[in-house]
């Protein structure tokens, strides 16, 4: 019998520490999803897991490739966790679109390798006809908390 998309979700979570039904705190006057006619918009994820930002510096000073890449995977994990929580993870018909952020050092040049970590668990999560994407993979100075890594994503829904 093949697992189901929360069954591996759910062993990715738990490979991370995570829970994918556990409180996530958003930091400011926002929602963490908006839908609008089938399509969502998942808030920027920083790699928190419970109140722990488990990566923070800039990737190829103070912090790792490897560890930037974990960082993606759960920031991936936080956006599945949103969707799984407001609409089920059964109801994603296709990621539409990932930004990540990646806090680079001047001379890190490997932000579309961070963000192949998370590119990577969707499709391991939702499969290779829901999870590919288009993306954009960008360095950046800083981010909110320090985080090494942000992600945001599009996604769009199958019907009721």
């Amino acid at each position: 019998m093949t697992a189901s998309r929360l069954e591996i979700a759910r062993q990715w979570a738990t490979q991370h520490g995570m829970d994918l039904h556990a409180p996530l705190t958003i930091g400011g006057n926002y929602v963490s999803a908006v839908e609008h006619q089938g399509v969502v918009y998942v808030s920027g994820q920083v790699p928190r897991i419970g109140t722990t930002i488990i990566a923070t510096g800039r990737v190829g000073e103070t912090v790792s490739l490897e560890l930037a890449q974990r960082a993606a995977e759960v920031c991936a994990l936080r956006v599945l966790a949103i969707l799984e929580q407001q609409f089920g993870l059964a109801r994603i018909a296709r990621v539409l679109k990932l930004n990540v952020f990646t806090q680079s050092a001047a001379n890190f040049t490997q932000q579309s390798e961070v963000a192949d970590a998370a590119s990577q668990l969707l499709v391991a999560v939702l499969g290779t006809g829901s999870g590919p994407h288009t993306r954009t993979s960008v360095g950046v100075y800083q981010l909110p908390k320090n985080a090494a890594v942000e992600l945001d994503a599009t996604v769009a829904l199958n019907p009721n």
